[in-house]
């Protein structure tokens, strides 16, 4: 069974969020706020998280990052949920390390297009043909879904794993942003294409041995990125 968590602190909402994922099967567990969420989140390691920004003591964004640094809840997807609109907030959320974004308010046919969209991606939903990438000394499991570099395991998110394995598997090859969007996240939903940049980022920062003079993931000035091992 499918577990999801739904930190939300306007009552009404997260009922309704609630009430909508155990009508389609899921398990699900709620909290009111930041605190009770991290617990909840650390206790249960559910399957997806639902993550207000906007909440009493812990904030949606710092709960984000600390799911991220943390090895055993790195992999969980997190779509997060805000009132706010702006262009700045969406990059905001996403540098946190959120796999999606809605803007309150909105349907709940749509928050569940959002949910089955991300769980298409999440580890163990996708069957791979190739067991192994490797390039160098970096190791890219399909499998397990863990990378290596050396002997040393790379922690990644979803997003970051599913990136890296569209890279590796065209080595040289150059892939527009484009491309990338349509690979990685499937157009299920609109996501500015600056996303593909920022989870670069994200990458070089962990692949590279200097995450500023690129060697593995180049970059091709107008058109998108090349991995080049």
């Amino acid at each position: 069974m499918v577990k999801v968590l739904v930190v939300e602190d306007e009552e009404t909402l997260l009922h309704n969020l609630a009430d909508k994922l155990r009508s389609e099967g899921f398990t699900v567990y709620t909290a009111s706020d930041g605190e009770v969420g991290l617990q909840k989140i650390r206790a249960e390691v559910p399957d997806l998280i639902v993550l207000d920004i906007m909440l009493p003591g812990l904030d949606g964004l710092s709960i984000c990052r600390m799911v991220r640094h943390d090895a055993s809840t790195a992999h969980i997807p997190i779509i997060m949920l805000t009132a706010r609109g702006t262009e700045v907030d969406k990059i905001v959320g996403l540098e946190s390390g959120a796999d999606d974004y809605i803007v309150k308010p909105f349907g709940l046919g749509e928050f569940l297009a959002r949910v089955r969209a991300v769980m298409r991606r999440a580890p163990g939903r996708t069957v791979m043909q190739q067991d192994e990438i490797v390039s160098n000394d970096l190791r890219l499991n399909l499998t397990s879904r863990r990378v290596f570099k050396g002997e040393d395991e790379v922690k990644l998110s979803n997003k970051e794993f599913d990136l890296l394995a569209e890279l590796m598997r065209n080595k040289s090859a150059v892939l527009s942003r484009d491309l990338i969007l349509t690979k990685v996240w499937g157009y299920d939903y609109f996501v500015d294409k600056r996303t593909v940049d920022v989870h670069i980022r994200w990458l070089r920062e962990k692949i590279e041995d200097d995450a500023s003079n690129p060697r593995r993931i180049i970059t091709v000035r107008g058109v998108g990125y090349r991995f080049e091992g």
